[in-house]
């Protein structure tokens, strides 16, 4: 599947998000990568050869509707507050080796078993070496999964340190719901569930009991890991910055083992990301459940396709 990218193409696509967008409602700043001028010269490859416009498209979602808090949820504790109302604040010694630990990939969630998706794109030939799969990732961070699970997380964090159940609920609903493909509901929905299964044997907090009390679905995973941050108070910002950190981080190593790339190529995607992971971290605290959405079509696509993939390793 090719899709040149022209002036036209572009247009377009702005003109198809601008339709999917409800003109009466206010929405955030637009997340875009911001040019990394530090970029490894040894993964750079010229524009033409770059995947990012096969992986472009205009596909969205509004937000869903709210909930109520439970009688007996409301009785529970509202937990301790991050210190700043916006999401700043530095870490203390606790604070960081609970984050350390928690996304660290000796902890037992299970994330090594999913791609999302990129196990597809490396057999289909849209990532075959260290600069497609940058391209790919930055995609999928800026403008797809990693775009709207930062948005969750963010949301999450926020309303269980200001004790808004409704917006909890609003948040942990569409985290499970809307995701681009049953294997990516797998995923997510999976780790979140070991995540709050492991963290709450040893890491207790209300704030995890708070969240399977006012929403008895599915947790996604951006939802969990935000829960134990704000139960734990640690401080938004550099908690979804580690947050996307460690969900890159396993996204590279899957490609590491696809292609398959050295150890010094899954470093160098490392820093050629981190650029991306900041602007993300970012604007997703100023963004609302409006700015939910996938412009990542292709990657979307790849989740859908892995679901009858001949042979593969991963779940997702």
């Amino acid at each position: 599947m090719t899709m040149p990218t022209t002036m036209a193409t572009r247009i377009t696509r702005r003109q198809n998000r601008a339709l999917l967008r409800s003109p009466s409602r206010k929405r955030g700043p637009a997340l875009r990568p911001k040019k990394n001028p530090h970029e490894i010269e040894s993964i750079r490859t010229p524009q033409a050869q770059r995947t990012p416009s096969l992986l472009r498209g205009g596909l969205g979602w509004g937000s869903g509707g709210e909930a109520q808090a439970s009688t007996e949820a409301s009785r529970l504790a509202t937990p301790t507050p991050s210190p700043s109302p916006q999401g700043g604040g530095e870490l203390d010694q606790a604070a960081l080796l609970r984050l350390m630990t928690w996304l660290s990939p000796a902890y037992p969630v299970g994330a090594f078993a999913y791609s999302s998706g990129i196990e597809w794109a490396v057999e289909a030939g849209d990532i075959t070496d260290a600069a497609s799969l940058r391209d790919w990732l930055a995609i999928m961070l800026t403008d797809g999964t990693g775009r709207n699970d930062a948005i969750f997380f963010s949301k999450t964090h926020r309303a269980l340190a200001c004790g808004d159940d409704a917006a909890l609920v609003e948040a942990a609903e569409l985290a499970a719901a809307l995701t681009s493909s049953r294997e990516r509901h797998l995923e997510t929905t999976t780790l979140g569930r070991a995540f709050v299964e492991v963290t709450q044997a040893a890491w207790p907090c209300d704030a995890l009991n708070r969240l399977k009390l006012l929403w008895p679905g599915p947790i996604a995973y951006p939802a969990a890991v935000a829960a134990a941050c704000a139960g734990h108070a640690i401080p938004l910002a550099p908690a979804l910055q580690a947050f996307l950190t460690a969900l890159v981080c396993n996204w590279i190593s899957a490609g590491m083992r696809l292609i398959p790339l050295g150890h010094t190529d899954g470093q160098r995607l490392i820093v050629a990301l981190a650029p991306a992971v900041a602007t993300t971290a970012e604007a997703a605290l100023a963004a609302t459940l409006d700015d939910i959405g996938s412009a990542a079509f292709r990657a979307d696509l790849a989740s859908i396709k892995h679901e009858t993939q001949y042979t593969r390793l991963f779940r997702s």
